[in-house]
């Protein structure tokens, strides 16, 4: 047999939705302001369960589950992960720094932080912000972060795509915690 032989589902030992439900979390909420892609939200979904996030919220437009287009990209995801709906994302965004979360928009802006010398704190809550497919985060949003993360890029366009730029900046927040976060 060849010692990369691919992994059984059995053999990935992965957490039940109850399971899931009682893990610890990451200390990050995800903010979606008006995403109008469906298997966006859902991708969205779908990484926030692998990193052990701790909440999905869903602003304007964005759409709730259930829905059957973001559970073709959540593949379940949105059962495991919770979630709150705000009609709007300076609700979300309020309701987060009131409980003492540092909020940062993923988001080219002036004093923006490279991603890469990001330094994660962690005794801090955060609550990263990801914006609308074409607009990006909202600039009355913006207005009412703690500041910006930025993703270094170095070809022609100006942007990831967003279920792309939330599983970049997730994977590097889980880079910098995990070890403070008991995964089994």
């Amino acid at each position: 047999m060849s010692e990369l032989r691919k992994l059984q589902m059995d053999e990935l030992h992965r957490k039940t939705v109850e399971e899931f439900r009682r893990a610890d979390k990451l200390p990050v909420v995800v903010v979606l302001d008006n995403v109008r892609s469906l298997h966006n939200i859902g991708s969205v979904f779908r990484t926030s369960d692998a990193f052990l996030i701790e909440a999905v919220y869903l602003c304007g437009i964005s759409s709730v589950p259930p829905n059957p287009e973001i559970h073709k990209s959540a593949l379940g995801a949105e059962f495991s992960v919770a979630w709150k709906y705000f009609a709007d994302t300076k609700e979300a965004v309020a309701a987060l720094r009131a409980d003492s979360y540092a909020v940062y928009a993923v988001e080219q802006t002036k004093n923006s932080l490279n991603l890469c010398s990001f330094k994660v704190d962690t005794s801090v809550r955060y609550a990263l912000v990801f914006g609308n497919e074409v607009r990006g985060v909202d600039q009355a949003v913006v207005d009412l972060c703690d500041g910006s993360i930025e993703i270094p890029q170095f070809g022609t366009k100006h942007s990831f795509n967003v279920s792309v730029s939330a599983g970049i900046v997730l994977w590097e927040l889980y880079r910098q915690l995990m070890p403070n976060v008991k995964t089994s």
